[in-house]
């Protein structure tokens, strides 16, 4: 078997093959247009080893059109997570760092991995996940305007109080129907930033309003979870990017960093609170625990069982998440066998 490691920059791809020993067999650097790859297609098929398999570093941003293009010709493609790449040139033979380098490391971290991701074309998780993080975005922007426009209205009038709220149309009102008893300068660009804190609203109100059409129709399951709403469940399912992908529960409870750590210590085995995995589905999960902890009779139960065995309330959280994480898979697990059934042939 023949590996090809790709290290993906924004100009160029250059790809290392390696046979199954890990041993470098020759390397090509190319352009990244759609050309450019049926350039390395045909690299590859030289190498007159039918059985290769391509092993890319996750970095879709600009590896996404590279696997697209060798999914559609058939190749068989493998994502090489980032952080197995951290050391990858502390044990090498020599020193020094070039993109072959790196695509070696690719290719023999493929190698010593035999259970790497498989690259797949992007389906509906990913247009969510693009439309929350331009909604987010969008959030953000707000925010900042806010301050700036709470800095003008106190320099207008510091004994006026403002809206505590000032992402709400009623307070928009409230501010310009103020500043009309004022004119100049600062004026002026307070009442600019009141018109586009409305034209950011319409645009993340009409983005809520898609995302929620959206999730509704893909994930109705994971709806159904106590606290998961359409935005939190947006999250979850862009984050996720294909529950399919995840051969356990526990291991979509490590990638979302809620399974436990082992720290053994003088022939002590004991379990600490991660602080790896993904830290955005990790939040989007803390929502739901802390939603069904104030509401929800069941995970308050749960709580107050583990508090009661003695546990902290960070580690009683830390079981709620636990738990939470399985019934978010399996809820996911549904949505997703549901989905295959509605859409197959």
């Amino acid at each position: 078997m023949m590996v090809i490691g790709i290290d993906a920059h924004k100009r160029t791809h250059t790809a290392v093959s390696a046979d199954e020993l890990g041993r470098r067999l020759s390397a090509k650097t190319v352009g990244t247009t759609s050309n450019d790859h049926l350039a390395l297609m045909k690299w590859a098929q030289m190498q007159q080893d039918p059985d290769r398999l391509w092993a890319i570093e996750d970095c879709r941003h600009m590896t996404r059109r590279l696997e697209r293009d060798l999914i559609a010709a058939g190749e068989r493609v493998v994502r090489v997570p980032t952080k197995l790449m951290a050391h990858a040139r502390d044990s090498g033979r020599t020193y020094g760092k070039s993109d072959p380098i790196d695509a070696l490391a690719v290719a023999r971290a493929a190698l010593r991995e035999p259970d790497l991701p498989i690259a797949r074309l992007d389906g509906t998780e990913r247009e969510i996940r693009l439309l929350v993080d331009h909604r987010e975005d969008l959030v953000a922007e707000r925010t900042r305007i806010i301050a700036r426009l709470r800095w003008h209205l106190h320099e207008l009038d510091p004994a006026w109080t403002p809206p505590v709220k000032l992402e709400r149309a009623s307070a928009y009102d409230r501010v310009a129907e103020h500043l009309a008893d004022f004119d100049g300068l600062v004026t002026r660009l307070a009442a600019r930033l009141i018109e586009h804190c409305r034209r950011l609203t319409d645009e993340i109100n009409d983005l809520s309003d898609e995302i929620g059409v959206r999730v509704t129709a893909v994930a109705p399951s994971l709806l159904a979870i106590v606290g998961c709403a359409a935005l939190t469940a947006a999250k979850i399912l862009g984050e996720t990017a294909g529950v399919d992908r995840f051969r356990s529960k526990d291991a979509f409870a490590r990638h979302n960093g809620t399974a436990p750590l082992p720290v053994w210590s003088s022939n002590h085995a004991r379990h600490r609170l991660s602080r790896t995995g993904n830290r955005q589905l990790n939040a989007a999960i803390h929502r739901i625990a802390l939603t069904q902890a104030r509401c929800h009779p069941d995970a308050r139960a749960l709580l107050a069982r583990r508090k009661a065995g003695g546990d902290g309330g960070m580690e009683a959280m830390r079981i709620l998440k636990r738990r939470l994480s399985d019934v978010i898979f399996r809820a996911m697990i549904a949505d997703h066998n549901a989905f295959e059934i509605a859409s197959a042939p």
